[in-house]
């Protein structure tokens, strides 16, 4: 490998370095420091005249004298069964104290994309064990569904519970967790390690942590590691592996920052006009290969900057996805866990896993008729905050208890309770409904309530 001491300009992250040979797109680099050392970077962009190399630490130390040679191979990343309980960092090195993974594969970490005539459609139904997800916004195998959450809200509790309590039911095939972290506190890594530890959870996960400390470079990885161990785990060993990534806003803001330093001209706010483009290359990424056993379901978790939903990190997620979960500050305030908020919450592929021979044949009647309930009420709080309760008709009071009921008893639960689909969240969603009159259950076919409704089933 010829070795350049060419650096022109070093600006945040980036290496600046002239006369090249032909360089190749996404190449490894590693730079050699005056005292011997040597950091490690990834070429960002190539042209005849010059080369810019992202480092994946700081570049402390860096001066014009380094030395830079190009590898010729892009990031690759080790990958093995014996991954399964493991933590590792941002860039994929084991911080648990374990020995250095021995890989049974090197993988590409931009991935390959996946044909889309080769696409199996979504029909498994994943039990996270949380009532507002299974029952109102159900996540499907195969299916990208973000929470919106925004600073302050307990969206990393929700995430370890699913991390937790996510399978298949009644499926004896490998179930398998993907977690990986970026840009988070040295705190909220100790919390998510003990609590994984503590659970057993970790035995079936495989855990990547990328600190706020950390370079923001690593950062634009992270995600992609945790993405290729995922297909090698779904397509290679055959399992059925959940992703979850949080704070994709840490990432954008990464992308953000990288884009400043190369001097690129900013799009919405700020951020990179490729951004949908290069968020696209992470969630598209999810998805049933036929022939293929396994499959990848990724849940984003992103942090509303100033609790805007129209802002571009969650904007452009929403185009890309298959819906979206929308964590409440209103309902977190009133102490309800988890404050998941049904109303403005959606899973465009909720149909494809529920009903008969997936969850249960009254899934579909049973949520439409709560989430009705509950706008209904939900609409009449606001009437009551111009009028007075007083004013309400009989059936209006009926609604608006019905909105209180349904978020102390549905929404509210524990943060370790795992509810069944049906003896948890759908038996519980009857219950609610039987607090109503039966001529109201206008959604319900008939035949359903006489079977389900506990004032017929008690005869």
């Amino acid at each position: 490998m010829k070795e350049y001491r060419t650096i022109s300009r070093i600006a945040g992250p980036l290496l600046f370095v002239e006369k090249t040979e032909p360089i190749g797109y996404q190449e490894l680099v590693n730079i050699t420091l005056a005292d011997g050392s040597v950091k490690r970077g990834q070429v960002l962009d190539t042209s005849d005249e010059l080369v810019v190399v992202q480092v994946f630490e700081t570049t402390t130390g860096i001066g014009r004298d380094s030395g830079v040679r190009f590898t010729g191979e892009a990031i690759k990343m080790p990958v093995g069964r014996e991954m399964l309980g493991r933590i590792l960092s941002g860039g994929g090195k084991p911080i648990d104290g374990g020995p250095e993974i021995v890989p049974e594969k090197r993988l590409d970490i931009t991935g390959a994309a996946i044909n889309p005539y080769a696409r199996s459609s979504p029909a498994d139904f994943i039990q996270t064990g949380i009532s507002t997800i299974d029952g109102t916004n159900t996540l499907v195998r195969g299916q990208k569904l973000p929470i919106f959450s925004a600073a302050g809200l307990p969206h990393n509790n929700v995430a370890l519970q699913i991390a937790r309590q996510a399978k298949v039911p009644g499926s004896t095939e490998d179930f398998a967790v993907v977690f990986a972290a970026m840009g988070i506190t040295k705190e909220e890594a100790n919390a998510f390690m003990q609590d994984f530890e503590r659970t057993g959870a970790l035995e079936r996960a495989v855990v990547f942590l990328n600190l706020a400390d950390d370079p923001a470079v690593e950062r634009i990885i992270t995600p992609r590691l945790a993405l290729t161990t995922a297909e090698y785990l779904a397509y290679d060993l055959g399992m059925h592996v959940l992703v979850i990534l949080t704070d994709m806003t840490n990432y954008c803001e990464a992308l953000r920052q990288i884009g400043a330093a190369r001097e690129e001209v900013p799009g919405r706010r700020g951020y990179p006009g490729y951004m949908y483009t290069d968020l696209a290359s992470i969630y598209e990424r999810a998805g049933i290969i036929k022939g293929k056993k396994g499959s990848v379901t990724q849940i984003p978790i992103l942090t509303m900057p100033g609790d805007d939903i129209t802002h571009p990190i969650p904007d452009l997620t929403g185009y890309i996805t298959e819906g979206q979960i929308v964590v409440s500050r209103e309902l977190h305030r009133k102490g309800i866990y988890p404050p998941i908020n049904v109303l403005p919450s959606l899973s465009r592929l909720m149909n494809l896993g529920i009903g008969k021979g997936h969850t249960r044949e009254d899934h579909k009647k049973v949520s439409d008729q709560l989430y009705a309930a509950y706008a209904e009420g939900n609409d009449l709080r606001g009437l009551v905050a111009i009028v007075g309760k007083d004013a309400l008709s009989e059936r209006d009071r009926m609604f608006l208890e019905f909105a209180d009921l349904f978020e102390q008893r549905f929404v509210r639960q524990g943060i370790d309770e795992d509810r069944a689909i049906g003896e948890g969240t759908l038996d519980l969603g009857w219950e609610l409904l039987a607090t109503l009159p039966v001529e109201q259950l206008s959604r319900i076919d008939r035949e359903l309530i006489e079977k389900y409704h506990p004032k017929f089933r008690a005869k």
